[in-house]
């Protein structure tokens, strides 16, 4: 069933406008809820952007990517920065222990926009893009978007920083998913060769 659903998937540019019912959107979200994360930190928000006014806006600071205004709703995954005293920079400084230096001189403002991945929200948007999917509601990820525009449109805290945006909606038209590569291309055993 996983991996019919992961054949599927592909990302939409092209929605129908369609309203998704609250039941659907709660479904959505409590797959990303159910996410592992870093020592189930759980650092994260998910706004969930249902007001078309937002959806243009968001549309436009997103490098006007029209095509967002057509989605029934996004969802906004935004990375809570763990604090200083929290062992926030511990796991990159054990990860790269020979720019530990570097790592301890940054600014918190510089460290917490290099270190969003850290913090997995991609892992919930990928189960959130599952659970669409089995009520046939595509989506498309986009990271192109003033992440600073962002913060300020949705009222967000400084400790509070958006990493992605997941469109949602019912596709116009169905779109065949792209080939991936051959498993023989991306995977190794034991050492690379």
């Amino acid at each position: 069933m996983l991996l019919d659903l992961l054949k599927k998937r592909t990302s939409i540019r092209n929605f129908t406008g369609e309203d998704i019912s609250k039941e659907v959107i709660q479904y959505i979200l409590e797959a990303g809820r159910l996410s592992p994360s870093g020592g189930n930190e759980q650092s994260w928000k998910f706004g969930v952007i249902t007001d078309k006014n937002l959806i243009k806006e968001i549309a436009k600071i997103s490098y006007n990517q029209k095509w967002i205004e057509s989605a029934s709703f996004l969802i906004v995954h935004c990375t809570c920065i763990v604090e200083a005293e929290c062992g926030g920079r511990d796991i990159q400084k054990a990860r790269f222990p020979e720019l530990s230096q570097a790592i301890d001189s940054m600014s918190d403002e510089i460290y917490s926009c290099l270190n969003l991945e850290e913090h997995q929200t991609k892992i919930p948007g990928t189960h959130m893009v599952l659970a669409a999917l089995e009520h046939g509601i595509a989506s498309t990820w986009v990271s192109y978007f003033d992440v600073n525009k962002v913060s300020v449109l949705l009222n967000l805290p400084k400790s509070c920083i958006p990493s992605e945006i997941l469109t949602f909606g019912y596709p116009v038209k169905k779109k065949e998913p792209l080939t991936k590569k051959n498993i023989e291309e991306i995977v190794f055993y034991n050492t690379f060769k």
